[in-house]
């Protein structure tokens, strides 16, 4: 039945091949792309053709103009399938796409097809229903995605005219609402991770070698979003001092929902790696926020204020170290440290010193982001990179 499949699906993409090439170019049609998205999405349900997947991005990346004629491939190879393999390759390409950080790419809104009601229509559906979850989830996210991503490039620039109106409020009001800004973009991103953590396989028929090259993108997403969202925390948990009580309500909602994320992201770690997905073997530190942190901010919800508290709390968020050598003057022997990582700090022998704990990540698409010789139909394998992308 597999060896029927495999046949079954290289006659289908050699035709839908040969039927691109019979296409006249238009502004929205070019032969070459669409011949390049078939190879990329084709029915082998074992790996992705990265040698066609870099293509694709090669031509995106040589004229913006390529943008429409792609995004008229994808749609029209996911239109006319019922493939689940086809299915899960388009939304890896999709979101892929997104990781090449082209300003074109933001402007494309809600994605163009819908697999929000999905089914494979090539095997029994009780036999499927992990899979077909599973596309649906991922597409659910991608599409939010792509809105959110259109809705920031609108923001920026409704942002400029924003700074001119700002130009005459004082630097009280200023400061509050790039706090408020601050908060929303929080919220907004915190939304996004509840999606994304509802992409994983539900069953052990849906745990396949392609479900999990795309759960490698979703755990390279999830590091990236994660990794934003807890230093838009802390960016505004630096200006706590200047919190009225809307900011203060706002940022109260974040921190609670923060704290519950984090819980639901050690069990979404932990489940990644039992099943063998490669970028769980790594994974970040979970941390909660603390009581102190929640507390003050309810204080200030409360109208509790004091300003000796507050002077010494502001003291506290500064990151020291202190040298211990010979007694000095106390100006010799303190260094502030501005850093945008998060900080563990160990008190052993009273001291401040503190420990910045890296966790190394790496891209599954890599390999189709930068130019490449390979010519190889291998299965992605992730590089380590430094820094994650960003949407």
């Amino acid at each position: 039945m597999r060896l029927w499949r495999k046949v079954s699906g290289l006659v289908k993409d050699q035709n839908s091949i040969f039927i691109a090439s019979l296409s006249r170019r238009t502004p929205l049609r070019n032969p070459d792309i669409e011949a390049a998205v078939i190879k990329a999405t084709s029915h082998d349900e074992f790996s992705m053709n990265m040698k066609n997947v870099d293509r694709v991005f090669r031509w995106l990346r040589l004229s913006s103009c390529n943008l429409k004629p792609l995004i008229w491939a994808i749609t029209i190879r996911i239109e006319k399938t019922r493939s689940w393999v086809v299915a899960i390759k388009v939304l890896i390409l999709m979101h892929g796409l997104y990781s090449t950080r082209l300003p074109c790419v933001q402007r494309i809104g809600r994605l163009p097809f819908d697999l929000s009601n999905f089914e494979d229509g090539h095997s029994r559906k009780h036999q499927m229903h992990g899979i077909n979850a599973f596309i649906r989830a991922y597409f659910a996210f991608l599409d939010q995605k792509s809105s959110l991503l259109c809705m920031e490039l609108h923001e920026k620039r409704s942002n400029n005219n924003m700074m001119i109106i700002m130009h005459n409020l004082d630097v009280e009001e200023k400061e509050n609402y790039s706090i408020v800004q601050d908060l929303v973009v929080v919220q907004k991103l915190q939304s996004l991770l509840d999606v994304l953590l509802e992409i994983k396989p539900l069953s052990d028929s849906a745990i396949v070698p392609l479900v999990l090259e795309a759960m490698d993108c979703v755990m390279t997403e999830i590091f990236d979003l994660y990794s934003r969202i807890r230093n838009g925390i802390a960016r505004v948990l630096s200006k706590i001092n200047l919190f009225g009580k809307v900011e203060a309500t706002m940022a109260l909602k974040i921190i609670k929902k923060a704290n519950i994320q984090a819980e639901e992201l050690s069990l979404y770690f932990e489940f990644n790696r039992d099943i063998g997905v490669r970028n769980a073997e790594v994974c970040p530190i979970v941390e909660q926020i603390s009581n102190e942190d929640i507390k003050e901010i309810e204080e200030i919800i409360n109208g509790v204020s004091d300003t000796a508290q507050k002077s010494d709390e502001m003291v506290r968020a500064i990151v020291v170290h202190e040298n211990f050598g010979e007694k000095k003057d106390l100006k010799s022997n303190l260094r502030t440290i501005i850093t945008d990582r998060w900080e563990t700090f160990d008190e052993e022998n009273g001291g401040c010193s503190a420990i910045v704990k890296y966790i190394p990540r790496t891209n599954p698409f890599e390999a189709s982001l930068v130019p490449t010789n390979s010519t190889n139909n291998v299965p992605i394998k992730p590089q380590e990179l430094p820094d994650l992308i960003s949407f």
